[in-house]
This record gives C-alpha cells, sequence and structure tokens, in this order.
C-alpha cells in the first residue's frame, strides 16, 4: 500500500484535484488511476504469469524465437525499456526534489562553495534522497525490504483515515472561491469556481482555463477523458512495462495473479480520499491565508502545515515509499542491461561478480541520466504527461499486437519500438506545447506505421515457435493459421476462457473508476453520488463475481508438449512449462531447452533470474 501514495505520484494527482475540483480525476485516468490493473486482473496479469520468464526482453525470446528477430526484438524491447527507466527517474528526481525543496525552505538557486556554480534546490534535494535511496537498498536486503514495506503501509494508512477526518470536521468550503493556475509566463492567474462545482465527482466538457496556462491541453476536458479511456484501453490490452510487469512473471499461479491485483486495486484506492482531503485542506489554507498556492505546491504545503507527529508519520511514509518506487525502477533497468544485453551478447559466460559490478554501474547511469534530464523540466505534470502519452504512446502498438497478431514479427516489434521513442523525443524537441491527446495519437500512429511496414516486408516468424507461444500463453485475436492442428472442442474451451476475460473488463473498468470515485466523494461530502457510485460498484462486483472470480480455476492446459489436441480444464500450472521447451529457429532447427540460472543483478534488494 506504501508505494500508492509516493511523492511525485500523489503530488501530481492533488495538484489536479486542487485546480479543476473531483473532475482532475478524469485527466488522471492516464496513468494515476492505474486502470491497466482492471485488464491486468481478468485476463492480463494470467498471461504474463504463463510466459515463465523474469523480464519482458526475455519474452521476446518466447514470442519471436530464438533466431535474428527474437535477438533483435529482445535488444530493442531492452533499450526502449531503459529509456523509460531514465525517464521515470526524472519524474521521480522533479517530484521528490521539489517536493523536499519545499519542505525544507531552500532556496530556488544555490551557490556551490569554491566556485561559480548554481544549482537548484530541487536538484540537491533529488539528489539527497536518491543517495538515500541507493544506501537504503543496498543494507537492507531483501526481507528488510519487505517488513519496511508493511511498516510503511501501516503508516500510510493511518495517516490517510487521520488525514480525511481532518478534512471531513474543518473544512467548510464557500460558495465561490478562487484556484490560482500557473501560466507558461508570467504569474500565476486565479479562476473563480464555484464550490458545489468543483466538490461534484463528474467530468465537464470544458474547463474555465485562462489561455496561455501550464494547463492548456486540459482545456477540452471531455475530450481529453475519452482520449485518455482509449489510451488506456489499448494500454490494458498490450500490458504494464518495467517493473509492474516483474510482479506477474513471479506469482505462482493463474489464480493468484487475479487475486493479487484485486487486492492491489482495492489498496489503491485509499490514495483518493487522502489525495481530496490534501485538496481540500489547500484550498481552504490558502483562502484563510489570502496567499496564493500552486496546484503542484499544494501537497507539500499542506504537510507542512499539520502537526508535528502527523506530519513526521506522513513525510517518513511518504518519503519511503518514493524510496521503495526509486529501487524499483533501477533494479528493472539495470537487469534489462545485465541480462538482456551484456549477459545474452556482450559476457555470456561472465562471473556472478562481473554481472554485479555491470548492475551497480547500469544503475548508476540511469541515475545519472535521469537527474541531467530532469534539469530541462519545468514541473512534474510536463514529464508525466510526456512519460504516460508519448515515450508509452511510442510502443504501446507493438506491445499490444504481440498478443493477438500472429504475423507480427520480431523486425516489425523492434521496428515499431525504435520509431515510437524517436518519434516521442523529436515531439519533445520540436512540438513541446502540443496537447497531450494530440502527441498521444501522432507517435502512435507513426510507430504503428513503421511497424506494420516493416512486418509485412520481413518473413513471418517460425509456424512452430508461434505455436509454442499460443500453447504456453492461449490468447485472443488472430492466430488461424497458428491454431489449424489443435482439434477445435479444445479451442471451444480456450475461446470459451477468453470471452470470459473479454466480458470481465467490461465489469472491471467501471467497478475500478467507480468505487474510487465513491471514495473521494466520501471526503468531498458528496451524499448522493457517494450512494450512486456505490451501487454502480456493487452492481459491477457482482458481475465480477458471475463472469471472473467463480472461474478463477478454470483453465484450458495442454496436457502434453507434443499433443496439440489433448487438455485438462483446471489442471495445474506445471502441466505446461516454458522450460521444458525447446525454441525453434528460423531455419527450423531446435535450439537447447530453456535454462534458468540465478543470478542476482539488484542493487542488494531483489534477485531476477536470467534466461540463457
Amino acid at each position: 500500500m506504501a508505494s500508492n501514495i509516493d511523492v511525485s505520484g500523489t503530488t501530481i494527482n492533488t495538484a489536479l484535484i486542487y485546480a479543476f475540483g473531483a473532475s482532475g480525476f478524469f485527466i488522471e485516468l492516464r496513468g494515476g488511476v492505474g486502470l491497466v490493473l482492471a485488464f491486468l486482473m481478468v485476463f492480463m496479469g494470467k498471461w504474463y504469469h504463463r510466459s515463465q520468464v523474469m523480464t519482458l526482453a526475455q519474452w521476446m525470446r518466447l514470442r519471436f524465437g530464438d533466431g535474428k528477430e527474437g535477438h533483435f526484438a529482445r535488444i530493442c524491447c531492452a533499450g526502449a525499456l531503459l529509456v523509460e527507466s531514465v525517464c521515470t527517474i526524472t519524474y521521480f528526481a522533479v517530484g521528490t526534489g521539489q517536493f523536499l525543496a519545499l519542505q525544507f525552505g531552500m532556496p530556488d538557486t544555490m551557490d556551490i562553495p569554491g566556485t561559480q556554480i548554481q544549482v537548484t534546490g530541487r536538484l540537491l534535494a533529488a539528489l539527497a534522497i536518491i543517495l538515500l535511496s541507493l544506501l537504503y537498498t543496498l543494507v537492507s536486503g531483501f526481507q528488510g525490504v519487505v517488513w519496511t514495506d508493511l511498516a510503511q503501509g501501516a503508516i500510510i494508512f493511518t495517516c490517510v483515515v487521520a488525514l480525511s477526518i481532518k478534512a471531513l470536521v474543518e473544512v467548510d468550503l464557500p460558495e465561490r472561491f478562487d484556484i490560482f493556475i500557473p501560466m507558461l509566463e508570467g504569474p500565476p492567474q486565479a479562476v473563480s469556481v464555484s464550490s458545489q462545482e468543483w466538490l461534484t465527482p463528474l467530468p465537464r466538457w470544458n474547463l474555465p482555463l485562462p489561455s496561455g496556462s501550464s494547463y492548456e491541453g486540459f482545456r477540452m476536458l471531455g475530450l481529453a477523458t475519452i482520449i485518455y479511456l482509449i489510451r488506456t484501453t489499448i494500454q490494458g490490452h498490450a500490458g504494464p512495462t518495467g517493473y509492474m510487469a516483474q510482479r506477474y512473471f513471479a506469482v505462482s499461479s493463474d489464480r493468484h495473479a487475479g487475486i493479487m491485483t484485486f487486492l492491489w486495486i482495492v489498496l489503491l484506492g485509499f490514495r483518493w480520499p487522502f489525495i481530496g482531503a490534501v485538496a481540500l485542506l489547500g484550498v481552504k489554507m490558502s483562502i484563510d491565508q489570502g496567499v496564493p498556492i500552486l496546484p503542484e505546491q499544494c501537497l507539500p504545503l499542506v504537510i507542512a502545515s499539520l502537526p508535528a507527529g502527523l506530519k513526521g508519520l506522513l513525510m517518513a511514509g511518504m518519503l519511503s515509499a518514493a524510496m521503495s518506487t526509486f529501487v524499483g525502477v533501477v533494479n528493472a533497468g539495470a537487469s534489462y542491461w545485465v541480462k538482456d544485453v551484456y549477459q545474452a551478447y556482450i559476457a555470456p559466460n561472465a562471473t556472478e561478480t562481473a554481472l554485479m559490478r555491470q548492475s551497480r554501474i547500469a544503475s548508476v547511469f540511469i541515475t545519472v541520466f535521469g537527474l541531467l534530464f530532469s534539469l530541462m523540466i519545468n514541473n512534474i505534470n510536463e514529464i508525466w504527461g510526456w512519460i504516460t502519452m508519448s515515450i508509452g504512446g511510442g510502443f504501446m502498438m507493438p506491445f499490444l499486437l504481440r498478443w493477438y497478431w500472429f504475423r507480427l514479427n520480431g523486425y516489425g516489434f523492434a521496428a515499431g519500438c525504435v520509431a515510437g521513442i524517436l518519434a516521442a523525443i523529436a515531439q519533445k524537441s520540436l512540438l513541446p506545447g502540443v496537447a497531450e491527446y494530440a502527441a498521444f495519437g501522432m507517435v502512435t500512429m507513426f510507430s504503428l506505421v513503421c511497424m506494420i511496414i516493416v512486418t509485412l516486408v520481413t518473413p513471418q516468424t517460425d509456424i512452430s515457435v508461434l505455436r509454442r507461444f499460443y500453447k504456453v500463453i492461449r490468447p485472443w485475436g488472430f492466430w488461424g493459421p497458428v491454431t489449424d492442428n489443435i482439434d477445435r472442442s479444445v479451442m471451444g474451451r480456450i475461446n470459451k476462457e477468453n470471452m470470459r476475460g473479454a466480458l470481465s473488463w467490461v465489469f472491471a473498468v467501471p467497478w475500478q473508476i467507480c468505487m474510487f470515485l465513491a471514495l473521494l466523494a466520501v471526503v468531498m461530502r458528496q451524499v448522493v453520488a457517494m450512494v450512486c457510485l456505490t451501487i454502480i460498484t456493487g452492481v459491477c462486483s457482482v458481475g465480477l463475481y458471475m463472469v471472473w472470480y467463480r472461474h478463477l480455476d478454470e483453465h484450458v492446459t495442454f496436457a502434453g508438449e507434443d499433443d496439440d489436441s489433448s487438455v485438462t480444464p483446471g489442471a495445474g500450472e506445471d502441466d505446461v512449462d516454458l522450460r521444458e521447451f525447446n525454441m525453434g529457429h528460423e531455419d527450423g532447427s531446435e535450439s537447447p531447452a530453456y535454462a534458468i540460472p540465478e543470478i542476482k543483478t539488484s542493487l542488494g534488494g531483489a534477485t531476477y533470474y536470467s534466461l540463457s
């Protein structure tokens, strides 16, 4: 639960609720609501589990084989995920640095003694927390991290309850009040808003924003909400990247993947009454003190005003959550370099000591590049919007079609990832002011076109590789020639299971959205909205129980590697084990079966595994 209320994410979510009221929730359908979890809960999580690998780049070998295209896809995937890791560290540095700088009253710029070099207070604060995070990981070890996370969760839950009660008891908003919106140039401008409109948890088609504001892209909120929903639906069907995917690689069964995600969503829901309480207290503080509070200053300023005990608990919980996020991102990024590039292609016989050294070097480079990039970022919303809509959109289509289209090969996948990342970087450099949803459309379409062209002009993936992939994952989609040799009765059972997954997300998405909004409505004191949202959540819960939960233990499992028609419904997960499969080369030959030796490639926290 602790990682659900980290510094950067909570700061930008609170900023949007503070600026636009409960309607700001719908902006975070782009990522902060975590709506991809609904898809992971009902079908995508179990697909990842069935892969039986430990990184996304290793997954490329399962999907595209062990020939040239498989290696090409693996390298490009690792490169794309390294870029994403650097951008995420930038997001961490900007958010956490800004938070700490405001908490401790650090000046905007500071001189380094004995030099003429000036640095920002935000950069120094970010550097301090990053160094502390590295030390925390090296000293604590994996078991220490687990117990620390449990303690963090208890602290955060206590603070959520305390702050929600404080907002409910102390805040009584006037009929109208001013919110100060940051501008691209010049001082912030005041916007008068109605308290009833600000508190109502419904989306608005247009937002009353001054021309030239930093939030100009949210002016047409209705259109933006539709684009964000489309984007999240695509991402949900494509699957997550980074350390989130690794959680599903590590679960023990399809059932555990679903139950883990259900618990994750429920715990994530407590983030929203906390965010709503902070936004309410921020509005009250601005009114009482008669001073403008900018949206991204709301969280740190409200926390600074809390009583000493509560303030200390909250600071400890949020900073430890930020450290956990940093550790997860850096560990995942380092593993892409160590396992998918260095060990796979540069030094396949490297010792554990050499791998640990490479892991630490990669961690330092990811951190340094992330810090340097943060110098070019003005605020958290800027980097978060670019990560979710441009960088995420850059490899969304390759990650989507890898599950559903048999014709997509490793060359097309790699081309889509590279084209998407280059398009996202070009958009940031040449068109930095374009609306997020427009940037998403441009980057995604460019990636899609490049991917399809390269796929169609290069050879199809070997059919034996595709059949192995289908037997392991059993996804829906366009797999016609791949499934021709599977008995029709077996395919009927597979299609029935997939149909339940497709129907389940129709219940899961509104269930998650309405549950979060109902919790937000509680702290906003919107009783009618809370009751209506709770009823919808209940109806969707019944639907999920009937379509998804009752069937968690029912799935089609191939009983034998070479038997394409024999299945055992509800059989054990060990009936199909990727480690027993030989992977076909493009020339039809077979490569040795996967072996999974243990290598430690973390900063000291987690242990990862490599396919060699």
